[in-house]
């Protein structure tokens, strides 16, 4: 119950008072960490739980897509591969939902070889027929991911036709999500709008995200005010969504329509919360904030990306810098940038 209102604290808390865990309750509490963004701390539960002596016995498909979700929202491949791994000696590297988050996890993490190869596993869809096992909604959502991460637009469309007319799924928020995001990816701003005016359910806030970011990254400010618009309605206090159309209209030298949402977010008290990345680099995985000086090896990363600066400009390169202010002069728009990526 509180996992599901988002108090994972609240969760933990009551979690950490249950003496004896059995397999329902260790994987109520990673879906709980894997859903409600903590993936590190699904990681560190993991581990907790591999120490008990029945781990290996009570080890579930749920279990399994959990920390492989969470292994692929911080793009840990080294843990993600090593889940592969106990997955298939345990006998689960069949299953279904276990290979969709696979193919999720290791096309975050770039291995889309990897991904590719696990997608081309998920499309036998005959031989699935034939044996009795025809593909779910649940098989349908990682093989629409797939498409959306490696940019296959025609496989995407075919797979999601097929799921209509030849199986008859009536297709959730999540199939509309990933078509709206490979339409938006591909530049098809339009079909992807007019997909989702067309959904059989309603639109939630992560289908309009994905055309919101598509907006951005096509520089189409129409339908980038048509998705906040809607955007707000849902997710009233989400900071982010204003920044990303303030950017769009940064990029289109529109700094009216800057000032004017800064306005409005400065009203609203709204402020953009801090962004965390991940790097893998020898088995260790590292986080980083924007302009993060907490690193032990803060002074040799800058001065790196001082260096590859220098290179990268030598060679012709030319940042696109019209998010950043534009009353700053271009030696510190391009400091603020190199911060910033």
């Amino acid at each position: 119950m509180y996992a599901k209102c988002g108090c994972v604290d609240k969760a933990r808390s009551v979690f950490d008072r249950i003496p004896a865990r059995d397999v329902v309750t260790w994987n109520s509490m990673l879906a709980a960490y894997s859903q409600n963004g903590c993936p590190e701390e699904a990681l560190s539960l993991c581990r907790e739980m591999a120490l008990t002596k029945d781990f290996r016995s009570t080890v579930t498909v749920a279990t399994l897509v959990a920390v492989i979700s969470a292994s692929a929202d911080i793009a840990a491949l080294l843990q993600g591969k090593e889940i592969h791994g106990f997955s298939w000696r345990r006998g689960f590297g069949t299953q279904d939902k276990v290979i969709t988050t696979l193919v999720d996890m290791y096309a975050k993490s770039g291995s889309l070889k990897v991904a590719r190869r696990l997608f081309q596993q998920l499309k036998r869809e005959k031989n699935m027929q034939k044996e009795g096992f025809p593909p779910d909604h649940i098989t349908f959502v990682g093989v629409l991911s797939a498409c959306s991460r490696g940019g296959f637009m025609d496989q995407g469309w075919k797979f999601f036709e097929s799921m209509l007319e030849d199986y008859l799924i009536k297709p959730t928020v999540q199939h509309y999500t990933c078509m709206v995001d490979l339409l938006g990816h591909s530049g098809r701003l339009v079909e992807a709008y007019d997909l989702i005016m067309g959904m059989q359910v309603r639109a939630d806030s992560g289908v309009w995200g994905s055309l919101l970011n598509s907006c951005k990254l096509h520089g189409n400010v129409e339908l980038g005010e048509q998705a906040l618009a809607k955007l707000i309605a849902l997710q009233p206090d989400d900071a982010g969504n204003y920044v990303i159309l303030s950017n769009i209209y940064a990029q289109a030298g529109k700094w009216d329509g800057v000032a004017k949402l800064r306005m409005l977010m400065k009203k609203k008290g709204l402020k953009k919360s801090i962004a965390c990345s991940w790097i893998d680099v020898k088995n260790k995985t590292h986080g980083f904030l924007v302009g993060d000086v907490s690193h032990p090896q803060s002074d040799e990363i800058y001065a790196e990306l001082k260096r590859l600066g220098r290179l990268m400009k030598e060679i012709g390169y030319v940042p696109d810098t019209t998010p950043v202010f534009h009353d700053v002069d271009d030696d510190e728009k391009m400091n603020m940038y190199t911060l910033r990526d």
